[in-house]
C-alpha cells in the first residue's frame, strides 16, 4: 500500500486523563497515521490505553516509554510489549547489549526505535553530561554514533531531530526508520519553544523522515482536525500525493 501524507503524522496523546485522550483519538482518527502513548498516560492507564486506541481507531500505535534498564529486564519487558500488539516502542541508545535484547524481546512483532538525543537537549546539555568535546562541539556526531549502535543491534530505526535525518539515512539506508519529534509547522513556531532542535514538517520529510511527531500545534489549535489537514497539505506539497 502506497504511503500517503497522513501516514507520516504521529499525534502524541500527552494527556493526564483517558477521557481526554479518547476525545482526541475519536477526533483525529483518519487524519493521522499513528498515535503515540507517552509515560504519563501509560503509567495512569497501562495497557488499557492501547486497547482503547485499537477500539476507536485504525491508526498504528507507538509506545514511547524510552526503556532503559539492565538488558535482561528490558528483554522481559519487551516480551510483554510485543503481546500488547503495538507497532513501535522507544529504547534509549545507552547500551548495545540492551538494544540487542530489546530487539530479541520484541520477537519481530514490535519495532524498536533507539532514542539518540532528546530534542530538548543542546550542546550545553551534552557538555553537562560529561561527553567528549567532539560531541559537545557537534551533538549531531553523537546522534550518528548512537544511531550506528541501534542499527548494529537490529533496531527498526531511531528517534532523531530533523537536522540529523539526512545523515542517518545516508549512513544506514532508506529502510532504517527515522522518527522525528520536535516538529513545528511554520504557522505555529514560537519564539521561546521548549524544544531546542525544531523542524517543520516539510523540512523533516524532505530530509528523509519516515514519521513526524506533531503534538502541540494540533492539540492546541481551535480546530485540531483543520490543523492536522494543514500539516498533511504541507507534506503533500513535498511528496506530491
Amino acid at each position: 500500500m502506497e504511503k500517503t501524507a497522513k501516514d507520516y503524522v504521529v499525534f502524541p496523546l500527552d494527556f493526564a486523563s483517558i477521557e481526554e485522550a479518547k476525545s482526541y483519538v475519536r477526533l483525529l482518527d483518519g487524519h493521522v497515521g499513528m498515535f503515540k502513548i507517552g509515560l504519563e498516560l501509560f503509567i495512569d492507564q497501562g495497557p488499557l490505553v492501547v486497547a482503547m486506541i485499537r477500539k476507536l481507531s485504525t491508526a498504528k500505535i507507538f509506545l514511547d516509554l524510552k526503556l532503559h534498564d539492565i538488558s535482561a529486564t528490558v528483554k522481559r519487558a519487551m516480551g510483554r510489549v510485543a503481546d500488547l500488539g503495538v507497532d513501535l516502542i522507544t529504547v534509549h541508545c545507552a547500551c548495545a547489549r540492551m538494544l540487542e535484547m530489546a530487539v530479541e524481546g520484541g520477537q519481530g512483532k514490535t519495532g524498536v526505535l533507539g532514542v539518540t538525543l532528546l530534542t530538548d537537549n543542546d550542546a550545553k546539555t551534552v557538555e553537562a553530561g560529561g561527553f567528549k568535546e567532539q560531541f559537545v562541539n557537534d551533538p549531531n556526531e553523537l546522534v550518528l554514533v548512537r544511531a550506528g549502535m541501534a542499527h548494529a543491534a537490529g533496531c527498526a530505526g531511531v528517534v532523531c531531530s530533523g537536522r540529523e535525518v539526512a545523515q542517518v539515512k545516508k549512513a544506514f539506508g532508506r529502510d532504517f526508520l527515522a522518527v522525528t519529534p520536535g516538529i513545528r509547522p511554520v504557522w505555529s513556531l514560537l519564539e521561546n519553544d521548549d524544544q531546542k532542535r525544531v523542524t517543520t514538517p516539510a523540512q523533516a520529510v524532505q530530509q528523509g523522515s519516515d514519521l513526524i511527531v506533531i503534538g502541540r500545534p494540533i492539540r492546541d489549535a481551535a480546530d485540531p482536525v483543520l490543523a492536522a489537514r494543514k500539516v498533511i497539505q504541507e507534506i503533500e506539497a513535498v511528496i506530491g500525493r
